[in-house]
């Protein structure tokens, strides 16, 4: 859940507001009178969720990385070694 504060307040303390940000990867709102809240995230998670975004955008690509989850979550699949996994997709 993300953690929620105001302008003011987060003008005051905002070397520990960042602080609190990276080291605990908490998500920080910070709500602005007459204006639209904005969230504080690390780059790297803004990053994660971009590509996550990316990948998702294909409806196709959707379906087969959703299906893996499904199936590592289960541990359904098999396994193998970066060799065989070369030799699969063609990488030798």
């Amino acid at each position: 859940m993300a953690i929620q504060t105001t302008y003011t307040h987060a003008r005051a303390k905002l070397d520990s507001i960042l602080d609190m940000v990276t080291k605990n990867r908490e998500v920080v709102i910070i709500q602005r009178r007459g204006s639209e809240d904005v969230a504080l995230i690390t780059a790297d998670e803004l990053a994660g969720i971009m590509e996550t975004a990316h990948l998702l955008r294909s409806p196709n690509n959707a379906r087969r990385l959703l299906a893996a989850l499904d199936r590592a979550r289960k541990a359904s699949g098999a396994s193998q070694t970066i060799d065989e996994l070369r030799n699969e997709v063609g990488f030798e």
